[in-house]
């Protein structure tokens, strides 16, 4: 019988790179949410290509169709194959076709109109992920379970307690782990009870259960390829989710893989803040150091961060940063090439960078008579906020997340979603500028159109 190690040559992995992602605006208005900046150096895309190159997988394809330019530039630029392999990364992005005019409509619905890249030789199993999730899962493990158990899919899943169970959806399983049911999200106690596994059967899998009695879908599937190939073909359906996977469960073998590492759904601000600040704890539960299953990323040359006389606690700090004397920043993310000034206060934030370096040699120019050219300016003072690249923060600015309101509102280049502060790319905030100014500068126009 083929091993899960062996058969890898003949898996293919699709990687969808979502709809509009609306739920991380404003951070997906100019890039799609694969793009999004992780972790001060890396991009969303990074974690599942690298989790198929740890695994042997080495023909991925990524479908896309919002916002998709610096996607794709940053896989051109990062994941090149050389002359002695077949792998490849590349984009299947949607278009007008002879026999197609649509857009994608849905998961399902963009495989579908990508199906006969699927259909090339030597494909036997496709294993499908999402491009918004951090974790490290070797699926040469979860490809051996395919096998053993003659399914023809295999969806992934993590052990959750109840309280968390109803945000996710719930697989039902049988003494063999075979799927035969499943809930989307149950709210109440009737519906958590039907998809409860008891702990002695997760236990018997390897798996310390410690209260958590239901495995939630992690939205990575593996299917048999002529399998899905029928189920695209026969049918309209538009979603894996909400269409093809229930449909699968009742007239097909769905078995289930349980995977007991990190894992985030990262696709909203607040999932996607406290990820990232996750990683400067002390003990962080993922790691991108790890030499046995590395996150890559595309490869830059840039100087080492220059510190002057500042104070830098719990923080991660990427390459190609300048921060000036009397800074503090505590539990923090800065991208490559954040430049903070002097006396600047950050903490608990995550701040994207910047793409480029300015071209005067003043890189914070801070002269009366002109503002910063980007990065933060003197004495501003940033706590819980999200800063995204290429933002310029004005001198004695306060973007303080709890001097906000607590509701989702926009204040032109600063807006509050999820409790966070977040700065628009490319955004320009003013000296001085405060919420506490902002809103009765609000109010003072409001007075006037009136």
């Amino acid at each position: 019988m083929e091993s899960g190690h062996s058969g890898m040559r003949h898996v293919v992995c699709l990687i969808l790179g979502g709809g509009k992602g609306t739920r991380l605006l404003p951070l997906t208005e100019f890039r799609s949410k694969p793009a999004v900046p992780l972790g001060g150096k890396y991009r969303l895309i990074d974690v599942p290509i690298s989790n198929c190159l740890n695994s042997d997988i080495n023909r991925m394809y990524v479908l896309t169709q919002f916002n998709s330019v610096s996607l794709h530039r940053h896989i051109r630029q990062t994941y090149n194959f050389d002359l002695f392999h077949n792998g490849f990364v590349e984009i299947l992005a949607a278009q007008q076709t002879l026999g197609e005019s649509n857009w994608y409509q849905g998961t399902a619905d963009a495989v579908r109109k990508q199906v006969r890249f699927l259909k090339e030789y030597g494909i036997k199993y496709v294993l499908i992920l999402s491009g918004d999730q951090l974790y490290r899962m070797d699926f040469r493990h979860m490809l051996t379970t395919h096998i053993r158990s003659g399914a023809g899919v295999t969806i992934s899943t993590v052990p959750v307690d109840a309280r968390a169970a109803r945000a996710f959806g719930i697989m039902q399983l049988d003494d063999r782990g075979r799927v035969t049911g499943f809930v989307e999200k149950p709210r109440d106690d009737q519906s958590l009870a039907k998809v409860r596994t008891p702990a002695e059967w997760i236990e018997s899998q390897g798996i310390v259960a410690n209260g958590r009695e239901y495995l939630a879908s992690m939205g990575i599937y593996l299917w048999d390829r002529d399998l899905l190939v029928e189920l695209l073909e026969s049918t309209a359906h538009e979603d894996f989710g909400r269409d093809i996977f229930p449909m699968a469960i009742r007239h097909h073998h769905v078995q289930t893989h349980l995977f007991d590492g990190y894992w985030e759904d990262i696709g909203t601000i607040r999932a996607f803040f406290d990820a990232n600040l996750a990683l400067t704890e002390p003990n962080p539960p993922f790691r991108f150091s790890d030499r046995r299953a590395p996150i890559f990323t595309r490869p830059r040359f840039l100087p080492s961060t220059r510190m002057a006389s500042c104070r830098v606690v719990q923080s991660l700090i990427a390459d190609g940063c300048l921060i000036g004397d009397g800074a503090e920043i505590e539990r923090c993310v800065l991208g490559m090439r954040t430049h903070v000034g002097r006396n600047v206060s950050i903490r608990n934030a995550v701040v994207m960078g910047a793409d480029f370096y300015p071209t005067t040699d003043d890189f914070l120019v801070t002269t009366d008579k002109a503002p910063p050219v980007w990065g933060i300016g003197d004495g501003a003072c940033i706590d819980g906020a999200l800063l995204d690249k290429n933002v310029c923060i004005g001198r004695n600015a306060r973007i303080i997340a709890a001097e906000a309101p607590q509701h989702d509102c926009d204040f032109e280049q600063v807006v509050m979603r999820d409790g966070i502060a977040v700065v628009r790319k490319g955004a320009r905030v003013p000296d001085n500028w405060s919420f506490a100014g902002a809103r009765q500068m609000a109010a003072t126009q409001t007075r006037d159109a009136g």
